[in-house]
Order: C-alpha cells, then structure tokens, then sequence
C-alpha cells in the first residue's frame, strides 16, 4: 500500500511539473511573439513593456556581413517609434527552451517579412525572467544569415 501511495504522490508530481512548465512555455512564447509585433507595428510602449533591464543585460546582433552589433539594452525601453520596424511581419518557428525556476533561455529561428515581402531570417537566444510574476526579456543574441 505504502508503495502504491508512494508511486501516485511521484506520479502526480511529475504530471503537475510537466503541467506547470509547459504553461510556462506558452506564456513565454507569447511574450516573445508580443515582442516582434510590436517592434514591426512601432509601437514603443508596448515594445518596452516586454523589457526589464538589468545590470548585466546585453543585446547582440550580428548580420550577414560579419559585423557585430552591441546594442544598448536602454534602447529596448527608450525607443524612439520612428526608428523601429516599418510594419511587416514575423514568424517564430523551432523554439527550444531551457525553464528554471525564475529564469529561461530559449532558442527559436525567425524569418521577418517587410511591407514590402523582402525577407531576413536570423536565429536568436533570448534571456528571460521572471518579474514580478510576469515573464520579461533581459538578453537576446541574434544572428542574421542568408539561407542557401
């Protein structure tokens, strides 16, 4: 009998953990598709709001060419509408993600289509945690290619 409890108290545990990450996963992937269309609709307060800077926040990006850019994390929260995206749309595919406790990284590739259908494709990490109850971005590293 002992055994038996002790195996649905296991069980159990392990369900309600799958349970509560997986609703963590959805959450997450949410903030980061808010992110995009945001940044693509120019609308900087809502852009902003996906953000918590810390100390140790970094942004990198490096294009095709080989150049590397170090972005200031400020310019996530301070950013000017006009100088965000011009409309288009993203589309987020092949996320992966690593959830502890507080914190998460997650991997996804994007392919971003202009007003004008031109498309980029990077893959990207993003660093996130918990605020306040509420998932937000403090890090991302993006990396632009040229499929082939």
């Amino acid at each position: 009998m002992k055994w038996k409890l002790s195996f649905c108290l296991i069980f159990s545990t392990i369900l309600l953990t799958y349970g509560q990450k997986k609703d963590e996963s959805a959450k997450i992937i949410s903030l980061l598709e808010k992110e995009s269309a945001t940044w693509r609709s120019g609308d900087g307060k809502g852009h902003a709001d996906c953000w918590h800077i810390q100390p140790y926040s970094r942004i990198l990006i490096s294009i095709g060419n080989g150049t590397a850019l170090d972005i200031p994390p400020a310019a996530m929260k301070n950013t000017d509408p006009a100088a965000m995206g011009n409309g288009g749309f993203s589309v987020n595919t092949n996320y992966k993600m690593s959830i502890q406790k507080n914190s998460a990284w997650v991997s996804h590739d994007e392919v971003s289509t202009s007003k004008d259908g031109t498309k980029s494709y990077s893959y990207e990490i993003r660093l996130l945690e918990k605020i306040k109850g509420k998932w937000k971005l403090v890090g991302q590293s993006i990396h632009v290619y040229k499929p082939e």
